[in-house]
């Protein structure tokens, strides 16, 4: 969810050889719900072992890791951890959503609307976690358990210079002030348009922060006051006002406490804690990013052994990888 800038931000689109070299922080709970939600079985359920746990999420985690590495792309899983206080009347009304697609998925009696109210009620458990940070341990791919929120932390990080951009679906961590955002990086590809038998091409696409504020003529604390008016995880925001329309008053007002004597702000959360948080948000510097070498024996025992993965399609990935980097100077380190 998040806010909504899509009407006013300018992103170009790229091939994913254009990220190569590059360390990327990737949203991981962001990425994981997509799996949950797209990789399924056509009557709408969750893909699950012999022992019926599900696996849709190592499953979209594992091919789409792989197909970075092919990229020569670094990615870096940050994880959310605990929301701050005033976000948790979202998450309550996310859960309440979520039963009522429950329901509705249950009476569904066709097989799109079965996949459309299945799309909905996805939830990633603890247990789900760990067992994505098993496969990534396996491919040599560093994760983080951000202190709260994931993007606000690998934002932190791209301002430090430590990763290049953010990826993810969300525009948060342009609130946040990554220096770059990546989007559809976890989708790239061919997508079948929904009730349709049609399909287009899904390209990543880069948002360039910089760039964009100099384009629509604000700063950065701008940004977020507008994206506070469209809503934000922490409030609706103020009604009536979208993209366009919150940009022209900002570029009118300027300051948050202008602004607020023009709108009426009916948030339980005070604007003025939104803002602060935006701008200061709970990050650590406590973590260690290392990109290791991939342990063939154990990511074979891991998907192979332990969840039921094709042993055909894993070599296959592992072959294709290694096709990818035969040129690349310590090949032979990867096994």
């Amino acid at each position: 969810m998040g806010v909504n800038l899509k009407d006013i931000i300018q992103a170009k689109e790229i091939d994913l050889k254009y990220l190569s070299n590059k360390k990327i922080g990737i949203d991981a709970y962001n990425w994981t719900y997509q799996f949950l939600s797209t990789i399924r079985l056509r009557t709408g359920e969750l893909l699950k072992d012999s022992k019926g746990r599900v696996t849709s999420h190592l499953i979209g985690l594992f091919t789409r890791t792989m197909n970075l590495l092919k990229e020569n792309i670094k990615p870096c899983y940050v994880w959310d951890g605990k929301p701050p206080e005033f976000k948790l009347k979202t998450l309550e009304q996310r859960e309440k959503r979520k039963h009522e697609a429950q329901i509705a998925f249950e009476k569904a009696k066709t097989i799109e609307d079965k996949m459309k109210y299945a799309q909905q009620i996805s939830k990633l458990t603890p247990e789900m976690i760990e067992d994505a940070n098993k496969l990534l341990d396996a491919l040599g791919i560093p994760y983080i358990m951000a202190p709260s929120e994931g993007e606000a932390q690998i934002s932190h990080m791209v301002k430090k210079g430590e990763l290049w951009a953010c990826a993810s679906q969300d525009w948060d961590s342009l609130l946040f002030g990554s220096k770059f955002l990546v989007r559809n990086l976890s989708i790239s590809g061919r997508k079948k348009v929904p009730r349709t038998r049609v399909f287009k091409l899904i390209k990543p696409q880069i948002i360039d922060l910089n760039e964009n504020l100099k384009t629509l003529g604000i700063n950065q604390k701008q940004l977020i006051i507008i994206g506070m008016l469209i809503g934000t995880d922490y409030c609706d925001g103020v009604r009536g006002y979208g993209p366009k329309k919150s940009l022209a008053l900002v570029k009118k007002e300027k300051k948050l406490s202008k602004i607020l004597n023009v709108v009426k702000w009916e948030c339980d959360v005070d604007a003025n804690e939104i803002l602060n948080w935006f701008l200061n948000p709970n990050v650590t510097d406590e973590y260690k990013l290392e990109w290791r070498d991939i342990n063939k024996e154990n990511l074979m025992k891991l998907l192979i052994d332990e969840y039921d993965f094709s042993q055909e399609r894993v070599e296959s990935q592992i072959k294709s990888l290694l096709e990818n980097k035969k040129n690349q100077t310590g090949l032979s380190k990867y096994f």
